[in-house]
């Protein structure tokens, strides 16, 4: 698999992008969740670049923040990261963003990306949510009266935002492949 320069570079912001939205928000936390926007950019980068590339970029951005930079919610960073309960959302974009991108690489219709943005949302959803269930059951100390259901309670606040801004997604990814098909040979044209 060979990377172009615009591949590398695509990947870098997406990753950078990623940072930038794990601490816009992050202060809000509920539950050990923070409120983060990294649930769309995930997302989007799977959209815009493909299962291959945004597997890659999330990828890149998970092995920055486990080097030690501060680029995961709350500015933290750092292999003690794989402990935490929310580890399991990191993990989780990079197969967000795999999955977004096969799903739009087969057809690319506005409905496609839309549905893609959404079954993307789920997946951090299901896999973050039972990480950090089992992360806090297993190896750390969960509050009193801990269930897998105030686990997913934990969810609901973050839940209709993360809805919308996937189906923002959905909808502003077409134009903006549209716009890098003007400019660069690489995206598929087929696909704005």
């Amino acid at each position: 698999m060979k990377l172009k320069p615009i591949d590398i570079t695509l990947a870098a912001v997406f990753a950078a992008l990623m940072a930038i939205g794990a601490n816009l928000t992050s202060l809000l936390v509920i539950g050990s969740v923070p409120i983060t926007l990294q649930t769309f950019f995930s997302v989007l980068a799977g959209l815009v670049l493909g299962s291959r590339l945004g597997a890659i970029s999330m990828t890149v951005y998970a092995l920055i923040g486990l080097a030690g930079a501060p680029v995961f919610a709350q500015f933290s960073g750092g292999m003690g990261m794989i402990m935490k309960p929310t580890f399991g959302f990191i993990l989780s974009f990079i197969l967000v963003a795999y999955v977004t991108g096969k799903v739009v690489e087969k057809s690319a219709s506005k409905r496609r990306f839309v549905i893609a943005a959404l079954v993307g949302m789920a997946i951090n959803y299901i896999a973050g949510t039972h990480w950090m269930y089992m992360a806090l059951v297993t190896w750390l100390d969960a509050p009193e009266g801990f269930s897998y259901g105030m686990a997913w309670a934990w969810m609901m606040p973050p839940l209709p935002k993360d809805i919308i801004l996937s189906v923002c997604a959905g909808l502003f990814a077409p134009r903006l492949l549209r716009t890098f098909s003007k400019t660069t040979t690489t995206f598929n044209k087929s696909a704005a």
